[in-house]
Formats: structure tokens, sequence, C-alpha cells
């Protein structure tokens, strides 16, 4: 008589999984589900008094430990590199850095236990990934890594440079987040290029639009033309320029109209390179991408996902998929799939597709839809039910069945012997910009990663408005009232104080709670630069139209309405070594009309001062 195994299965439940490279599934968050290719193995207690050590070195505890966590100071998890190992020549298949376990500070780091584990698989480290992205995945945690600023800088440069393929030379992709206007770093495009090898036209793609409210009709048209006039601005002459885009990534706004131009003005001509500052959402459309008609229908099943966070300089090398190539028949049975979603209603929708939309809604106020055309069909899979390994005789040890484990689909050579690919590059770091002074824990406070708010304070003359402890801006002279809208993340507080105070005010509250950021209290504030002035003088065009945007590096701006022919004298404060821009005129110039009534128990601000604040509806 045989009766079940609890104890193999009491064993299996309490099995805990490895760490190990995502994979692509239904069942995890995103439509992922982690493969977890490390080896499961049973604590020995012979080794528990060396692991003990090992994890008290690892974690050191103390006053000192504790002012790291507070400051978000990420120190790597249990695993000693080996430095005899050599490299392994397999790229990380998140942020495309070669996979090694010699130098823990460096990029690529996989542990030496978990990278002979790794190497001892089937799969080997194909399809793995290095800790850092593991973490950045799975735990939004960012370890710190010993790499310059340039070496993004220089993959980038070398890859623009390579000698033509397909007779002519790759399409830039060149994404500028709509946040950071204008972009210090499109000027400098032309230096990226070879004169042997000139790029074939730039398309410049405008990012993270679902993040900016509708401040008047045709806001879209208006940010276009802005994008437009940046490009001439930093000297992109107008054949070179394909076109202007605006999308966002995450919510798939503009992403069907935008693959819809490739096909159609690039076809399969040549490759494509995804260009841009740190941030500016590269890794996002990459992906995007991926899952669009724009990529061969194994691509996804082959490729990995980029590694996407709101740390800069995630990407550190060079990830790419194949081209599909766009002939006549392909392009008219996508444009009946467009045609036939077009008229679909939201009550026409499938459950999943309506959850899918509703988070959407809740993140941005711009949504779209990324679907896929060419699917490649796949075979259901035969589920084999083994009645021994659910089951043994009391005679018996339980048995176990070795199954082969499922080896990683690969690219045949005639799928890519002449493709054409879309390259995801590593993003160039910005000079002169907060976020990189900021900690992880710091930077998602400071990125929005939902749609923005904006708040619009009342100010008489001698009142200060404080952007947690990343920026400031003095009303210092001025007849009348005016308006200061702040476009931020949400989770930066906004006080308001008098002139006389705000000084002191600064001093005790700078890493503490109240202004949030930075944040890891007096230690902390020892190491971050102080504020450091700059005088602006406005004249105002009337009570709906904002004059300019104060842009307090990437920490946001505050957008100033003032009544026709007042004269305002103001004094922006930003951290030393951070740029701050006065921006005419003003990205959005109405956002002071977008506003619901006056806040009821909001006439005094948090340091008793009054204010009036009117929040958007």
């Amino acid at each position: 008589m045989h009766r079940p195994c609890w104890a193999l299965l009491a064993r299996l439940a309490r099995a805990r999984p490895c760490w190990g490279a995502p994979r692509r599934g239904a069942a995890a968050l995103g439509g992922e589900e982690e493969r977890f290719v490390f080896l499961e193995y049973e604590p020995q207690p012979q080794l528990e008094a060396a692991r003990g050590e090992a994890k008290a070195e690892e974690h050191p505890r103390g006053p000192a430990a504790s002012r790291e966590r507070r400051a978000g100071i990420v120190r790597a998890p249990p695993g000693r590199p080996e430095p005899a190992v050599p490299p392994s020549g397999v790229s990380c298949s998140g942020c495309g850095a070669e996979l090694q376990c010699r130098d823990g500070a460096g990029p690529g780091f996989v542990p030496a236990d978990k990278y002979r584990s790794l190497e001892e698989s089937p799969a080997g480290l194909r399809g793995a990934v290095c800790q850092r992205c593991w973490l950045l995945a799975h735990h939004g945690r960012a370890l710190r890594l010993q790499l310059p600023p340039e070496q993004h800088r220089r993959v980038v440069s070398v890859a623009l440079q390579r000698p033509a393929r397909h007779g002519r030379g790759p399409l830039l992709l060149y994404l500028l987040d709509v946040l950071e206007l204008p972009d210090p770093l499109l000027p400098q495009l032309p230096e990226l290029l070879s004169p042997q090898v000139p790029a074939a036209g730039v398309l410049v793609v405008g990012t993270k639009v679902d993040l900016l409210p509708a401040d008047s009709p045709g806001h879209l048209g208006r940010l276009r033309q802005r994008l437009e006039a940046a490009c001439a601005q930093a000297g992109l002459r107008r054949e070179a320029l394909v076109d202007v885009r605006l999308v966002s990534a995450k919510t798939g706004f503009g992403l069907e109209g935008l693959v819809s131009r490739l096909q159609r003005s690039w076809k399969c001509a040549g490759d494509v390179y995804l260009l841009g500052a740190t941030n500016s959402g590269k890794s996002t459309l990459f992906n995007a991408l991926l899952s669009s008609d724009y990529c061969k229908s194994r691509a996804p099943d082959v490729v990995d996902r980029a590694t996407v966070s709101p740390w800069p300089g995630t990407t550190l090398n060079l990830l790419k998929f194949p081209i599909i190539n766009p002939t006549c028949d392909r392009i008219f049975r996508r444009q009946e799939r467009l045609k036939e979603e077009a008229l679909k209603t939201e009550d026409q929708l499938s459950s999943e597709e309506k959850r899918h939309l509703n988070r959407l809604k809740k993140q941005g106020y711009l949504v779209g839809r990324v679907g896929r055309t060419f699917q490649r069909q796949k075979s259901s899979p035969l589920i084999e039910f083994d009645p021994d390994m659910l089951s043994y005789s009391i005679d018996e040890d339980p048995s176990h069945s070795h199954k082969k484990p499922k080896e990683k689909e690969e690219f045949t050579y005639n799928e890519v012997k002449d493709a054409r690919w879309c390259f995801d590059t590593p993003g160039i770091v910005k000079e002169n910009c907060v976020l990189n002074l900021l900690t992880d824990k710091e930077v998602k406070l400071v990125m929005p990663a939902k749609a923005i708010i904006p708040r619009t304070y009342i100010l008489k003359p001698g009142m200060v408005l404080f952007l947690a402890a990343l920026g400031r801006v003095d009303y210092l002279q001025g007849e009348k009232p005016a308006w200061f809208s702040v476009v931020a993340s949400n989770l930066l507080p906004v006080h308001i104080s008098t002139l006389s105070n705000a000084d002191a005010i600064y001093e005790k509250h700078a890493g503490e709670e109240l202004l949030k950021v930075p944040m890891g209290g007096k230690e902390r504030m020892k190491e971050f630069p102080p504020l450091v002035p700059q005088d602006i003088t406005l004249k105002g065009v009337g009570t709906t139209e904002a004059v300019a945007d104060i842009k307090l590096s990437s920490a946001g701006w505050v957008a100033v309405t003032a009544h026709e022919e007042e004269e305002l004298l103001l004094r922006a404060y930003t951290p030393k070594g951070t740029e701050l821009v006065v921006r005419e005129p003003p990205l959005l110039p109405c956002i002071s009309s977008i506003r619901g009534a006056r806040i009821a128990d909001r006439d005094r601000t948090a340091f008793g001062e009054p204010c009036c604040l009117l929040i958007f509806n």
C-alpha cells in the first residue's frame, strides 16, 4: 500500500527560491516569473558558525551601520569574490555587463558560489543576471559601482563609430525626457558620432508625457513644438531630423504610432540605436518595443527584458533584439489590427485588459495600448503525471524523478545572419544633476513614478517656498501676491516660510522627516552640498499665464505666474554643483489654472506661516 510522501511535500514547501535570472511567464508581477537557476541545498550544522561570522562581517551593527542604513547606503549581501576566476564572456541579460566573480564592486558581479552553480547548470550563464540587476528588479536596491561616468559615454561612442553595416549608418532614436527640457546632452550628440560613419537620421522621442497634466487644449502640440525648438537650438540640422514623437513607454501612449513611423520611414534598412541621458526611459522603451510589432515574433522568447529602475545608469552595455522586416503583407495585417482595436470600447475588453488599463490610469494621464499582430504559435504543453513521485511504500525511500531541464531558446543562424538590430545603450550621465548626489532611496522619492499633481501656492513678498531640502525660492520684492506652481514628484514635500525664518528652518529640518530629502539626519547633511543662491528678475504677463519656470535641477520646477507688467525679484537656491535653469517660455504656461478650490485648514503651513494652497482636482 502506498501513501503520500508528506515528508517530501513538506520539504518542498519549506524550500526557498534562490537568487537567479528573471524569466518570462504569467505568474510573476509584470508578466514575468522567476527562474531559479541556483541549486537548492540544506543548511549544514558545521557551516552555521562560519556563515554567522560572514553575515556579521557583511552586515555590521552599531551606530555607524545605523547611519548607513538611514542614508540608504547598501552593502553587498553575503558572497565573496574570487579574483582568480577569469571573466565569463557572457553578458548580463539585464544590464549588458560581462558576468564575473572577480570584483565585487565592478559591473556584472555574481557571488562566487552562485557563479559556480550557474556554470554547472545545463543552461550555463546564458540568461542570468548580475547581483546588481537582481537587487534592482526584486528589491529596489542599488549597489554602488566603481565605474566612472565617462565609461557610459565611451560605450556609446564606440558602438556608434563601428563600421557601417548593410551599407548605411544607423538610425538614432534619441530619447528626451520632457521633464528635463532643455536637454543638456542633445548638443553633445555630434561628438559621439564618427565622421566616417554618419548617422542616417535622428528621430527624437519625447518620453514621460503621461506624467504631465493637460494645462490647456492642444498641450501635446505645444510640447512637440518645444521639442522641435530644442533640437534647432542644439544645432540639429532639419534634414537630419526624421521626426519628433511624444510617447510614454510606461503606459503605452504613442508607441503604436512610433512603431508605424519607424516601419514606414526606416523599414528594415539598418540598425537602430536608443540614445539618451540616464533616466530618460530607454530601457522601458526597449522592453515595450520588444513586446510590439517592431521585433521578430520569436524574439520575446529568446531576448530577456532589460532591467528597469529609477536609479541612474542601470544599463551598462549594449542590449539588442532583431527588427522584423515590415513587408507589405505584414503592414497590411498590422493596419487591420489597429483599425479593429480602434473601434473597441472599454466594455469589450477582457477582464485582464481592464485591470491593466485601470492600473495604468492611476499612474499617468495619457494611456495607450501596445499589441502584437504577429505571434508565434505555441503548442500546448503536455502534463505528465508521475504517481511514484507523490507516494512511496513504507519499506521504500521516496523516488525522485530526474526530468531534463528545459533549455533556453536561441536564434538560428538563418534568423540572425542578415538581421537588423535595435540596440539599447547605456544612459549618458548628466553633469551638474542633483540625482548624482542622492542615494537610491532618495532617488525613488525624487523621480516621479505617477502622474504629477501640481500644487499652486499664493505667496506674498517676503515669503519662501521649500521643495524638500533640494530647492528653495524666495519672493524678495514685488507689489502684489504671485502664484507659484510646483511641478515635482508627489512624494516631495513643499513647505512655506517667511524670509526671516527660512535659514533656521533649513538648518533644523534638513535631513529630517519634515523636509524628507535628503534623509539621514545631521550626519547626512555634513556631506551634502550647501544651497547656493541665484537672483532672478521676472515680469508678469497676466494672471492666467506663467512667465517662466524655475527648474531646480532634476528635482522639479516652480512655474511663476504674476500680474501683467508686475516685476518680481526672486532668489532661487539649489545644491552646490547642480544646475538651476530659468525656462522661458514655461513648459506648462497655464498650469496655475488647473486648480481646485482653496483648501480649508491649509491657510497656515507646518511652520505657522500664512499661505493659500490651491491644489489640482
